[in-house]
């Protein structure tokens, strides 16, 4: 019997996302809601309680409104939404973090995917910081760049319909320090206090980079740069959908990491690099593959007992 999957939401950048990865499989039946009865809630509301499995790519208030419509005890729920990242009942949607996360996804019915540039963050410092390496009052900050699906339709629109010369350059924001983000960053590790977050969009499609910078002198106890990298290649091994890159301190040969590498992949990869008295952690991904739509799956395929990549596209790297 095929999976019924319905996504609420399909018109936007995360949703057809999850829709092209999904036209191939045969072991999924799309629940499609005509065009005309998009947004009426009593058609919605039957579609999402006839489905095994409803993804919500969807703004914060419209995500919380279909949770209301839910009324049954079988539906699956998987928001790639801000609205429920940070609440118990929910599973925080990112399986390598820890064995208990990952249980708690394959055994939840609501699961809320990480934010794009918290997925990055969340992969580099939560290791640190639960083992004790790092300090929960460590003052970081994180540096992200992200391509400009990020955005939405709007930005899509600017950059490839709309555009004009301001555009060119990459475009610092969230410079008030309120980033929406920011609050799954400091609850997920359990940090004493959010970072200092520096987000930038730049002109291309998609794929994002995210770094954390590290001094050594404010390590919870001495670790050489080798030490770092092994700490956390041993933490992520045997991980799909997470690799750890080997060690170089210029991050590669080249001394060069570009932001849009995984663009149209689905995997991550972390390098370290420095040296013994600052180090520089850095994640690359897709902001719509590890950083949304990606995620999305590998949590349903969780969630379904599946193969955790089904259906995705992971790039090869060693």
């Amino acid at each position: 019997m095929k999976i019924k999957v319905f996504i609420d939401g399909k018109e936007g950048t995360t949703g057809l996302r999850i829709y092209d990865r999904f036209k191939d499989r045969d072991d999924i039946e799309l629940l499609v809601i005509p065009e005309e009865y998009r947004k009426d809630p009593k058609i919605k509301k039957q579609y999402l309680n006839a489905s095994d499995i409803t993804f919500l790519c969807l703004p914060d208030a419209a995500a919380k409104e279909s949770i209301q419509l839910l009324d049954n005890n079988h539906t699956k729920i998987i928001d790639t939404s801000t609205a429920h990242r940070t609440l118990e009942e929910w599973a925080y949607g990112f399986p390598e973090l820890n064995l208990d996360l990952h249980h708690k996804i394959k055994n939840s019915r609501l699961v809320a995917v990480p934010g794009c540039h918290a997925s990055g963050f969340l992969a580099l410092v939560y290791p640190l910081v639960q083992a004790g390496i790092l300090p929960k009052d460590y003052p970081f900050c994180c540096h992200s760049i992200t391509g400009y699906s990020g955005g939405g339709k709007k930005m899509i629109n600017e950059y490839e319909e709309s555009f004009t010369t301001d555009l060119e350059a990459p475009r610092k924001y969230g410079f008030g320090q309120m980033h929406k983000h920011l609050k799954e960053m400091q609850k997920i590790p359990d940090l004493d206090y959010a970072p200092i977050f520096e987000p930038i969009v730049a002109h291309f499609y998609s794929g994002m980079e995210v770094s954390v910078a590290l001094h050594t002198r404010l390590f919870s106890r001495k670790m050489t740069i080798v030490e770092v990298h092994q700490y956390l290649e041993t933490y992520y091994q045997n991980q799909k959908m997470v690799t750890v890159m080997p060690f170089h301190p210029t991050a590669t040969s080249s001394g060069f990491l570009s932001a849009n590498q995984m663009s149209g992949f689905d995997n991550m990869l972390l390098y370290v690099s420095g040296n013994e008295e600052r180090m520089l952690l850095t994640a690359l991904y897709d902001n719509l593959g590890k950083g949304a739509s990606g995620a999305a799956i590998e949590c349903m395929n969780l969630m379904l007992g599946l193969d955790s990549t089904l259906g995705l596209k992971l790039k090869e790297v060693l």
